[in-house]
């Protein structure tokens, strides 16, 4: 996929790891989704989607053309996959 040796995995540091923090802060996102309202809960998504249309409206075309471009690529692996399970399932 991509030439690791460009990307060389970080060197390990004493206490908490960046992994362990991210995993931490990500425990304690679902443990405030279970509680929160459907008022709050409407607030975070259309946050959300507002930050996307922010970044979409600011990309260049090429960054347009390659972000449609991924998409099209998962659509197809996707679709290959399906196509191959359902064949695996028709076999057996």
């Amino acid at each position: 996929m991509f030439n690791s040796s460009l990307f060389p995995m970080p060197k390990r540091k004493r206490g908490i790891t960046g992994d362990a923090a991210s995993r931490r802060e990500a425990i304690r996102k679902r443990e405030r989704r279970v509680v929160e309202t459907e008022e709050e809960r409407n607030r975070r998504l259309s946050t959300m989607a507002q930050r996307g249309q922010d970044r979409r409206a600011e990309e260049t075309e090429e960054q347009r053309n390659s972000r449609l471009a991924v998409m099209a690529q998962r659509g197809q692996d996707r679709r290959a996959e399906e196509t191959e399970e359902q064949r695996i399932a028709d076999w057996q």
